[in-house]
Parts: C-alpha cells; sequence; structure tokens
C-alpha cells in the first residue's frame, strides 16, 4: 500500500501532475480588455486557483497559483485580477502571482468592486471597506444593518465620480458618495430582492435583476422605471447589454437559459435554452463584438457568436469538462496521451495530458440519432441515453470503424463510439431474443485486434459482436455462462481465451473460438470486478469481502492475494510492465502493490524503506494536484525532511566477518599485475623520445595516480658531474617504513591503503623493492607477507590480496626457498588460502548446479 505516516502530506512513490478538465464553477467569469495586446480575456474560478483564456481562441494563457481556500467571488482592472477567499482577498499580477493581500473582514467576502486605485469588498455581514490598492490601508468602512439593508448586489455607475449603487436583498438601493461618506439617495425599489446590477450603454440607466425573475430597466437620476421584462425561469443571475449597434439584453436564470430582450421593441426576441446545464453563473457581451461569453457550474466556458439574421446566438467556441461525478476513465492507446473519462453526466470525453487543446467531446449518448436530428429534438433530455457505467476501448481499428463499447445505467444494449468522429456509432448490441426490461449490460470487452465485442449481462449471458458488422457471433455456455450477473469479461491478446466472473462466485476460461468452456473456479468470496494485463497475462480480481486476488492465466492459479481496503474497490489498473497493481477504495485510499514480492510497494525514485505495511496501517492524506502542471508551491524544511521509512542505507565495508568482501578498486588496478612486462614491451617506443627544442609548456610533474608538482632542481654548478648518486637509490619508501612499523605493532591498514593509492607500474616497483638486492631486508619481506595473512584473515579486499600475493612470488622465486623465515610465513599463507577457495568453490559449483536446474527443468 502507498502512504505515508508521521504527518507526512506528500506520496512517497506518487507525485502530483496536474488536474484535468476543470473550467469553471459557479463563481461569475470576469472579462478583461488588454490594451497593450489588443485583445480580451476572460478568467474563471476553478476552485483554489483561476485560469486565464484568450477569448480569440479560448486558449489557456495561465493559470494562477492557490490560494488556501475556495475563491468565493472574483473581480479584475487593467492590471489586477481580485480573488476572494473567505474573509480574505489577494490581488494577482500577470494572473498568476498574488502581489497584494487585504485582511480586515470577519465574514466570508462575497462582493469585489473595482474603484480606480481602490477596491471595494463587500462581506455576508454587510460591512463595505474600501481599501487603497497599493498601499494595501483600509480607507473607509461603512457597516450596514442585515435586517434591513443586506447588501446583494453592488455596481459603479458609469459617469458618476466617486459613487456606488448598492442593491439588497430587501429590495431598496442606496446611491452613496464614497469620498464623502454621504448616502445621496435611497431608491425603494419592488419590495423584492436584487441579484444582479448592470450598467446599460446609456448614461443614468441601469438594469436590476430581482429574485422574482424581472428585468427593471431603471433611470437612477430621476428614479424612474424605463421597461420591465420578466423571465419564468426564477431569479436573475446576470444581465448584460450589447455595444455593437443591437439594443438586445440577456439575462441569465437558475435553470440554464438565457433570455434575448430587444430593448426598443420591449419584447422578447429569443431564448437560448439549455445553454448550460446548471445554472447561468455569469454572462458578458464584448465590447462592441457580437460575442457573448457564458460560464456555469456545470464546468462549461462558452462562447455564442451572435450573427443569424433572426438574432439568435450559435456556440463558436467552448471549454467543457464533466458536471458530475466520473464512473470510469481509462487510457485510450498505448502513448499515454489520451483518457477516455465517462461521467453521470452522460457524456463521454477524452482529455489530453499533453495540451488541453487536444481535448474532445464525443458528447450525449442518443437512443436514435437520425429521427432526433430529423425533429431538432437535441436538447431533449428523454432522448439522451443513461450514464455509461462501463466502457472498452482499442484503438487497432479505430480509421476503419467504431473501437469504443459502453454499458449503459438501467440499460439491456451497449452503444458503440468512434473515437475519430467523436461521435456516437452505428450499432447498439443486444441479444434479439432477450426483451425483458429488468436484464441490463453489466461487464464488456473488446479484443485487441478491435474486430470483437464482448458483453456480459445481469441474466448471466456472455456474447460475442462483431464490431464492423453488429452482427451476433455466439454465446458462451448453452444457456449462460453463469447463474448469478456477469461482473467481469476478458479477452487476452491473442483471442484464444476469454474469461468470466459471476456474482455466484465462479471464475470461467473459455475458449473463444468455439465458445467451449475450459476450467472452472471458485473464489473466496463473490467478485466485485475484473481486470486483465494482457502482455502478462495476470488477471486481477477485485472482490466483495475488499480483498484482491491475483491469478495467472497459464497456469489458471491464484498468485497473489492481498487485503488492507476499508471499502468497496472501484477500480483497478496495471503498471505498463505488470508488475504493480494499483487499486481505489471507497475508504478514500489509493494503494500500490507490488505483484513479484507480494509486499506493498513504498519505492520508485528513491531508495526507501521496503518494508511492508501492516494491514492496520493508516495512510497519510494527500493534497491533488493542480490545473497547472508545475505548483508555485514553497515547501518548508520539515516537509521535504526524509521521514524514517525514507532513511538511505549506507552499506558498511564489510556486512559480516565471514563473508569474503572484494575491494571497490576496478579491475586495471591490479588484475594485470602478473602481464605488465608483456604489456611494458607492446608499448614500448619504435624509436626514442625527441628532444624538444624549446622549454616545455606544462610543469612538470611526478609520475603517480595523483598528480603532484615536481620541485624545481637547484643547479648551483654549471658542470654537474652525471655520475647517478647510489645513495638516492637506496632510500626507503614510504610502504616499506610502514611494513616496519607492522613488525612492531602488527597493524597493516595503513600499508594496504599505500598500495590501493598505487597503479599496477607504482606496486611493481614498491614489490620489487623490498628484496635485499633493491635496498629492502628480509624483514620487510617478512612483513608484507604477514599483511597479505592479515588480509586473507579479515577476508577483506580478497581479490587485491591474491593479486599482490601472485606478484610477490613471481619476483622474488628464487629468493624465498633459501629464507627459512620466509617459508613459514609461506606455509601458513597456503594454508590460509587453500582454505578460503574451497569454501568458495563449494559456493560457486553450489549455485551452478541450480542455475543449471532451472534451465533445464520442466516447471
Amino acid at each position: 500500500m502507498e502512504g505515508g505516516a508521521g504527518g507526512r502530506t506528500s506520496s512517497a512513490l506518487f507525485a502530483g501532475f496536474r488536474a484535468l478538465g476543470l473550467f469553471s464553477n459557479d463563481i461569475p467569469h470576469v472579462v478583461r480588455f488588454s490594451a497593450l495586446k489588443r485583445r480580451f480575456y476572460v478568467t474563471t474560478c476553478v476552485g483554489k486557483s483561476f485560469h486565464t483564456y484568450d477569448v480569440q481562441k479560448l486558449s489557456l494563457v495561465a493559470v494562477s497559483n492557490s490560494v488556501p481556500q475556495d475563491i468565493c467571488c472574483m473581480a479584475a482592472d487593467g492590471r489586477l485580477v481580485f480573488a476572494a477567499y473567505g474573509n480574505v482577498f489577494s490581488a494577482f499580477a500577470r494572473n498568476k502571482e498574488v502581489v497584494h493581500t487585504f485582511k480586515g473582514h470577519k465574514a466570508e467576502i462575497h462582493l469585489l468592486q473595482p474603484f480606480g486605485d481602490h477596491i471595494i469588498s463587500v462581506d455576508t455581514d454587510s460591512i463595505l471597506i474600501i481599501w487603497h490598492i497599493y498601499s494595501e490601508e483600509e480607507y473607509l468602512q461603512l457597516s450596514f444593518d442585515k435586517s434591513v439593508f443586506k447588501i446583494s448586489a453592488i455596481l459603479h455607475p458609469s459617469t458618476y465620480l466617486n459613487k456606488i449603487l448598492l442593491g439588497s436583498e430587501q429590495g431598496s438601493l442606496q446611491l452613496w458618495n464614497v469620498k464623502s461618506n454621504k448616502l445621496l439617495y435611497t431608491f425603494l425599489g419592488w419590495k423584492i430582492g436584487v441579484t444582479a446590477l448592470q450598467q446599460a450603454p446609456a448614461v443614468d440607466v441601469v438594469a436590476v435583476g430581482l429574485m422574482s425573475g424581472q428585468v427593471i430597466i431603471h433611470n437612477i437620476k430621476f428614479d424612474e422605471t424605463l421597461m420591465k421584462f420578466r423571465q419564468d425561469w426564477g431569479p436573475i443571475t446576470s444581465i448584460s447589454f450589447r455595444t455593437d449597434g443591437h439594443p438586445i439584453m440577456a439575462a441569465g436564470s437558475p435553470c440554464g437559459h438565457i433570455g434575448l430582450w430587444d430593448l426598443e421593441d420591449k419584447k422578447l426576441i429569443n431564448q437560448m435554452r439549455n445553454a448550460h446545464s446548471t445554472a447561468i453563473a455569469g454572462l458578458t457581451f464584448l465590447h462592441r463584438e457580437p460575442l457573448l461569453v457564458t460560464n456555469g457550474a456545470d464546468n462549461a466556458l462558452r462562447i455564442w457568436i451572435f450573427d443569424g439574421p433572426t438574432g439568435e446566438g450559435r456556440l463558436l467556441r467552448f471549454r467543457m469538462g464533466h458536471s458530475a461525478p466520473l464512473t470510469k476513465i481509462r487510457y485510450y492507446g498505448q502513448n499515454g496521451q489520451q483518457i477516455l473519462s465517462a461521467s453521470q453526466d452522460g457524456t463521454l470525453q477524452s482529455f489530453s495530458t499533453i495540451h488541453e487543446k487536444f481535448n474532445k467531446s464525443l458528447g450525449h449518448g442518443l437512443i436514435n440519432k437520425k429521427r432526433v436530428k430529423r425533429k431538432g429534438l437535441q436538447n431533449t433530455l428523454s432522448v439522451r441515453l443513461p450514464p455509461i457505467t462501463k466502457f472498452a476501448a482499442e484503438e487497432a481499428r479505430e480509421s476503419d470503424w467504431d473501437s469504443i463499447i459502453a454499458c449503459h445505467q438501467g440499460k439491456l444494449s451497449c452503444s458503440t463510439w468512434n473515437y475519430q468522429r467523436s461521435t456516437i456509432g452505428s450499432y447498439f448490441l443486444k441479444p434479439k431474443e432477450l426483451k425483458t426490461d429488468d436484464i441490463t449490460a453489466t461487464a464488456v470487452d473488446i479484443t485487441s485486434c478491435g474486430n470483437f465485442a464482448v458483453i456480459g449481462l445481469s441474466a448471466g449471458t456472455v456474447d460475442v459482436y462483431n464490431m464492423q458488422s453488429g452482427i451476433h457471433r455466439g454465446s458462451f455456455g448453452e444457456d449462460q455462462a453463469h447463474k448469478g450477473s456477469v461482473r467481469g469479461v476478458a479477452v487476452d491478446g491473442l483471442n484464444q481465451l476469454t474469461i468470466t466472473t459471476g456474482s455466484e462466485g465462479l471464475l470461467k476460461f473459455w475458449n473463444f473460438k468455439n465458445k467451449l468452456l475450459i476450467h472452472s473456479m471458485s473464489l473466496d468470496s463473490s467478485p466485485n470486478m475484473m481486470l486483465l494485463h494482457r502482455d502478462s497475462g495476470i488477471l486481477g480480481l477485485a472482490l466483495d469481502d475488499f480483498s484482491i486476488s491475483v491469478l495467472d492465466i497459464e497456469t489458471r492459479k491464484i498468485v497473489r492475494e492481498f487485503s488492507g481496503h476499508q471499502g468497496q474497490i472501484n477500480d483497478l489498473a496495471f503498471s505498463p510492465d505488470g508488475r504493480w497493481l494499483i487499486s481505489a477504495s471507497m475508504d478514500c485510499t489509493v494503494r500500490t502493490w507490488d505483484l513479484p514480492s507480494g509486499w506493498s510497494n513504498v519505492s520508485l525514485y528513491s531508495v526507501v524503506s521496503l518494508r511492508p505495511l501492516p494491514t492496520d496501517y493508516v495512510p497519510s492524506v494527500v493534497m491533488l494536484p493542480g490545473t497547472c502542471q508545475t505548483q508555485d508551491v514553497e515547501f518548508s524544511e520539515e516537509t521535504i525532511e526524509p521521514s524514517d521509512e525514507m532513511i538511505e542505507y549506507d552499506s558498511p565495508e564489510q556486512l559480516n566477518e565471514q563473508l569474503v568482501t572484494l575491494s571497490l578498486l576496478p579491475e586495471s588496478r591490479w588484475k594485470n599485475l602478473l602481464n605488465l612486462d608483456v604489456i611494458k614491451k607492446k608499448n614500448k617506443p619504435k624509436e626514442p623520445p625527441k628532444v624538444p627544442k624549446s622549454a616545455p609548456f606544462f610543469i612538470p610533474t611526478i609520475p603517480g595516480l595523483v598528480p603532484r608538482y615536481a620541485a624545481p632542481e637547484q643547479n648551483n654548478d654549471p658542470q654537474q658531474s652525471k655520475v647517478v648518486n647510489l645513495g638516492i637509490l637506496a632510500q626507503k619508501s614510504d610502504f616499506c617504513m610502514k611494513l616496519e612499523e607492522g613488525l612492531v605493532n602488527n597493524k597493516y591498514e595503513a600499508a594496504v591503503n599505500l598500495l590501493k593509492e598505487l597503479g599496477p607500474s607504482g606496486i611493481e616497483t614498491e614489490l620489487r623493492g623490498l628484496s635485499p638486492d633493491c635496498g629492502g631486508s628480509i624483514e620487510v619481506m617478512q612483513s608484507f607477507l604477514k599483511m597479505i595473512g592479515m588480509m586473507l584473515d579479515r577476508k577483506r579486499d580478497f581479490e587485491l590480496a591474491q593479486a599482490y600475493l601472485a606478484l610477490f612470488l613471481k619476483l622474488h622465486l628464487k629468493l624465498l626457498p633459501s629464507e627459512p623465515v620466509l617459508l613459514e610465513e609461506l606455509t601458513k599463507l597456503s594454508s590460509q588460502v587453500e582454505e578460503n577457495w574451497i569454501h568458495l568453490q563449494s559456493l560457486f559449483n553450489q549455485s551452478l548446479c541450480i542455475l543449471n536446474y532451472i534451465k533445464s527443468a520442466l516447471l
């Protein structure tokens, strides 16, 4: 199981990438015009952050940084975007980063109104505060009695300097001068709560939306009502006016309809029914353009263009996600770039993990597409299919015919869908002889070739259909495949085997071609769902007792069993290599199971503990990723410190004194010690080196593994003798002195470390210099043999001890028999070497026997 304890707020195995399919919620959008780029931008709220889109192509321009709580209202001016969350609101620059934060309210803020260099905020307790934006200081605060005047709308009337118009839930309106802090006028209103205020194109004229569905066009200069309109769809949610020469007003409603009113003829000219499936959160006509921007809580942002002869609007561009909880998601194809998702809103959509421009909606399923198009009933809910509960997809023949098969809630027939055309397909697949209303399709699968669909029903029958023609190609079993409802169907990668499972607790294996039963086995509990990894032949089964069983379809045996979930398992997924099984449950946990080890896997990219988690383990609560790929969140040092589960293992130099341990030196430092004479002969130059004409460019260095600069020679006598001083050659090296010290204190670690730092030629020079003829002594040679004995006794640097000993014997073979002291040391070493080698040889032979058996035995 993947998770962490000890207060960790992130996963040790998974990292949040981004959230897909979020475009809008119930917060009204904000439209801005960039004078620099001469473009309109629309900003929509998606929880704790907001998106900014370019209206021209509706492409995502920026995603803001997240705020601590869900955003409850937004506003914008030419430079900044303001977003309120709780009793605090912030100003965002460049549509992303917070530059100002305003704190002072005690209740939740629900209205914001930019006002030049100031910003006005109103909370649910009807406390109005005016702030200076850049100093973040409070300029003015007004308190209203909620029982008399609870502020529900705010507007800055055009050309009214330093004045704001406030609407209330009690129905009255007030005009204030915020500079002098005076109430200028009170409008009695219409005894109905005000829901929206909008400036009309004419000066002094304001549109007032009411709870009753009325829209009042009122002159606030003379307190006169110019005209009234009424919609029967509930309270007015938002109002906007066209400014491109057409006297049209649009009004939104809670049921998703938009009414279009002609202000000259004072009548309703058009209705945009079902513009959104939920309430119209906001609608805005772009300045001097026939474009209407709308958003709603159905997770949709739409742009409508009014270019028809009768003034109706048609959909020009949109960004839409699911408006209800998802029922199933699956990757489409093998590249991991598209995710198919079905939802309770009845739609099937495809979301791109690369870029939002590749998103597409396959739409709602229609009962009879031809009749619906002929009669123009696309928006009628009665002709739509119920939500998709299960689906299967295969891209092998997507360019030839439909590539998706789907089950619908409470329906017997399964619909086919065409991914390339992004629409419902040509067939509804169901058995002709079954006409009972209470039988439904419960499981589907498509073969890897894309030619056949396998459908399981609640009656226990399993049928095969041809995806190209929609023709029924047979059934498994004589009357039915299972006595209970079919909970899962799967076909292997070669179309040889079909696996089905039913609610009666049986798992059956069928021959795909002749439909005959091959094998049947009982499960410990009734299965809930089934998933097959075709490449590895591993079958995952989620049972009703919240456990998971893993089977090998070749041997037809259960190979792994996992338990730990505390709720119904909703979905399963295999990693591409089939080594991991990921399960999601109603206990709000996602668990990752390692199939080869059977442990609960908590490792991926870094060195972490591989301890299996106990059955009563409580996983940590992690934050879901946002819509931006890179989250600009600063983690404290406490957050990024590794917990006790992520302690990096530091291996000691020797795991155990009884284990033979090799050094970490490369082979070139010890493997060719016996062949140095051959190597030197091959590397001998063909002609002597030529003396350079000028002084060398590089500073002379002393040969060795560690480069050191040569000290300059003092040449006082210009006619120095060329006879070599033999006294210099007789000087003892550091290695010889360390060996002499070893004879006294019996410690040879320093001598071994000196040899480790030398190259092959340096090692040969040091060992050759141990003989009395080259400046050494018998005692030093005896000390060297004791050093080798110490290395063999401790079983450390094993290969170095063998190589050094072999070179020593080669260099001093003629001297050793004549020295009794050295012969005695060699006798001890011989027994040590023989004992160690016999032990290693027995282990090697045992391992070779096991490997030969595994390769040749028939398992």
